[in-house]
């Protein structure tokens, strides 16, 4: 599958997922005008290939430092999509980045994690 590589906009993420090496980054703002035009056709490559994966190792590095609550849809099904992946047989790591002033953004990564039953998931605060 062809690798995704989608520059950061003022009100969307960089986007950067590499197939062959089955490491994934979200990073950035995440509100575009319509979620589901910006990430509709990533995420549903992203499931595609997982859903044929098995016995990978994936990781999955989300390093948002703001989101809608539209985009906060996406990212539940997003997880849902990784932790059906741990389940069929793939060690998934997902790693929350975020600056460590950022007590919503920590609170939001430890909700995510906390629905994740096969999946490994990883808080790391950073330095402003």
């Amino acid at each position: 599958m062809e690798n995704i590589n989608i520059e950061a906009q003022e009100r969307s993420p960089e986007v950067n997922f590499d197939f062959s090496a089955n490491t994934f980054l979200l990073k950035g703002e995440s509100y575009p005008e319509d979620v589901t035009d910006f990430y509709g056709p990533v995420i549903g490559k992203l499931e595609e290939y997982l859903d044929e994966l098995t016995g990978g190792k994936v990781h999955f590095t989300f390093e948002l430092i703001y989101f809608n609550s539209s985009t906060a849809k996406v990212l539940m099904g997003l997880f849902e999509i990784l932790d059906e992946a741990a389940a069929n047989d793939n060690d998934v790591l997902i790693t929350w980045i975020f600056e460590e002033d950022d007590d919503n953004m920590e609170e939001m990564g430890e909700e995510f994690g906390e629905d994740l039953e096969n999946a490994k998931f990883e808080l790391k605060k950073i330095a402003v």
